[in-house]
């Protein structure tokens, strides 16, 4: 079949289906009708007529309950009133019955250039009248008695410098300083580059002055915590303390991070201090640790220590030490 323009569309009603009970009246109904001639409602297939219920809102309410059966309340909807809709008066009509001589007529505010003047239904020129200041309009010549002054004022808008719905049209010129901060970038998940540092945590203990002389590792109590932003984020760690060694000879003290106080971080090449003949031996030790966590949730590390040789002493000297977790995008 041939049609003059588009071809013609078509889409099912929207239909709700209920189950009647024998003594529920009331049904709450997924869209709100504007009334009831909106609607279309059967019992059993039998069409009812529109003073045998009501609609208030979403829901419909019969006079009498319907039977009970399976599925055998139909609503089919003609139409749903638009909603969130803001209306706007885009013409603006008053009239006023002029006495003997008047010249001065005071219409709602309007804008200059955009209203018409009408006498007993006959276009004024602009020649005359006035309307300027937006308040009043001004008859070149007075009104006789009874004359019918209509002014029609029309609504302005204007988009002059409205930002283009084209790619590129946002430019840095349209933001706010400061107004797209860090924070704001993670909470929506948003994109960062690789090597980034997203965030920088870092804490100052006191570390324990106790003497380790396992050869399993310990807690020498320096820690911090981070929660990454993104679980594909790196976190490096950089701790910096003091401790003493005294044992044998070439005996080793050794220092590495754990996360969590589970995993070690530096099984393969953990940082190690060698005792010289004469024992004692004074170090500031740096330990680091480029890490892969794969998570988002709050992440511990912390140093721990051991010996070589249970004739070995590891000995923290009790200053304030250093220890930085540095969120990196990934």
């Amino acid at each position: 079949m041939s049609y003059i323009g588009n071809q013609p569309t078509s889409v099912a009603f929207l239909t709700d289906q209920f189950s009647g009970t024998g003594s529920q009246t009331a049904f709450t109904l997924s869209a709100a009708p504007a009334n009831t001639a909106s609607i279309l409602v059967a019992v059993s297939g039998v069409l009812q007529d529109p003073t045998t219920y009501s609609v208030s809102g979403l829901t419909l309410t019969f006079s009498a309950a319907p039977p009970s059966a399976t599925a055998n309340i139909s609503v089919r909807y003609l139409g749903i009133p638009a909603s969130g809709v803001t209306t706007t008066a885009y013409r603006t009509v008053t009239e006023f019955t002029a006495t003997a001589g008047q010249t001065t007529f005071t219409p709602p505010s309007y804008t200059a250039g955009y209203i018409s003047v009408y006498r007993n239904g006959v276009l004024l020129g602009s020649a005359d009248y006035t309307a300027s200041n937006g308040t009043t309009v001004v008859l070149a010549s007075g009104a006789s008695s009874g004359d019918l002054i209509t002014t029609e004022s029309f609504y302005v808008s204007s988009v002059v410098g409205a930002i283009p719905a084209t790619s590129g049209a946002v430019t840095s010129a349209y933001l706010l300083d400061g107004s797209v901060t860090a924070a704001k970038m993670a909470a929506s998940g948003a994109w960062a580059p690789t090597g980034t540092i997203i965030q920088v945590v870092g804490a100052n203990n006191t570390m324990s002055n106790t003497t380790i002389t396992a050869t399993s590792p310990a807690s020498l109590g320096l820690t911090a915590s981070i929660t990454p932003r993104f679980s594909t984020s790196k976190i490096y760690v950089m701790a910096t303390f003091s401790m003493t060694q005294d044992g044998q000879d070439n005996a080793q003290s050794y220092a590495t991070i754990y996360r969590n106080n589970t995993t070690n971080l530096k099984t393969a090449n953990p940082n190690a201090m060698y005792d010289n003949p004469g024992g004692n031996v004074g170090f500031s030790i740096a330990v680091n640790f480029y890490d892969s966590p794969a998570t988002t949730s709050a992440t511990t590390y912390t140093v721990y220590g051991y010996v070589s040789n249970a004739s070995s002493q590891f000995r923290p000297i009790a200053n304030t030490d250093t220890i930085i977790l540095m969120e990196i995008a990934g």
